[in-house]
């Protein structure tokens, strides 16, 4: 599902515009960003958490010439499921 589609079927589903409802979901994807950017963490309960992880420095290849390169340490994005989502997905197909 793209964003688009996100936004028509929360647009279908409530009756709102799909200008209204592309604001909205604009608003919460940034909202989450910001918070992220941070370096806090969103949890929404029965779907999942998004928190800031650590990646540290390494030494890497370079695929094509096969030569070392330093690798700078980063943030992450992580994702943690939760219950209400694992088993949803996790149910038989109807």
């Amino acid at each position: 599902m793209t964003k688009q589609e996100l936004i028509d079927a929360v647009a279908a589903s409530t009756g709102d515009s799909k200008t209204a409802t592309s604001d909205m979901v604009n608003a919460v994807l940034s909202l989450i960003t910001h918070a992220l950017a941070d370096g806090g963490t969103v949890q929404l309960v029965g779907f999942g958490s998004f928190s800031v992880g650590h990646r540290a420095a390494r030494t890497g290849r370079n695929p094509s010439t096969g030569a070392e390169m330093h690798i700078p340490e980063a943030k992450t994005v992580k994702f943690t499921a939760g219950k209400a989502l694992k088993e949803a997905v996790n149910l038989p197909p109807q």
